[in-house]
């Protein structure tokens, strides 16, 4: 199998909110330094908007209520990557107009030109890009890794939930260190 690690939504805005202190940041650098050690591509995922938000229907709540708050318009301030996991040169970074990455995206194609067949999932938040990206993903046949602890959402118990029960029928699921260590080069 070929893989690759998949580092969503984690935008400046969006780490604002979600951030607990707890070192998540931290945490997903190790993930994706570990990736690159090992040749894994990392791919960036982010949520952006057009101005005046034409992809937005009034039946989806999350996003119409995204919307009237005016977040993630493409190009404005707190919609880049986080700079403490920003991506290098060269790094794909795919927009997406929905809560899951394939949603309005072309992460599909990036994949499949890569022959990449297996995803390691890691963002904010886990009760939405998380969620939905699983899945989609799992619906479209990945093999998929959830790395548990370079996941965030705004209500802890809900994350709990998620990676403890929900994910585990679909994925695996590990810690960073568990993972890193498991595809570190000899």
């Amino acid at each position: 199998m070929s893989s690759a690690l998949l580092v969503m939504d984690v935008q400046q805005a969006i780490v604002d909110i979600a951030d607990d202190g707890s070192g998540y940041l931290t945490r997903l650098r190790r993930a994706i330094d570990g990736a690159r050690a090992a040749g894994i591509p990392v791919i960036y995922v982010v949520i952006a908007l057009r101005p005046g938000f034409p992809e937005v229907g009034t039946r989806n709540k999350a996003l119409a209520a995204i919307a009237q708050a005016g977040l993630y318009v493409e190009g404005a301030a707190g919609t880049e990557i986080h700079p403490d996991v920003a991506p290098r040169p060269g790094d794909v970074v795919v927009t997406k107009r929905r809560a899951s990455a394939f949603s309005g995206s072309d992460l599909d194609v990036v994949l499949r030109a890569r022959g990449i067949d297996s995803l390691v999932l890691t963002g904010i938040a886990t009760s939405a890009v998380v969620l939905s990206t699983v899945c989609q993903a799992n619906d479209l046949d990945f093999g998929l890794t959830v790395l548990s602890d370079a996941c965030l959402d705004t209500d802890p118990e809900v994350h709990q939930v998620l990676v403890e029960r929900l994910f585990p029928q679909w994925a695996d699921v590990v810690a960073v260190d568990a993972w890193v260590e498991t595809i570190a080069p000899e």
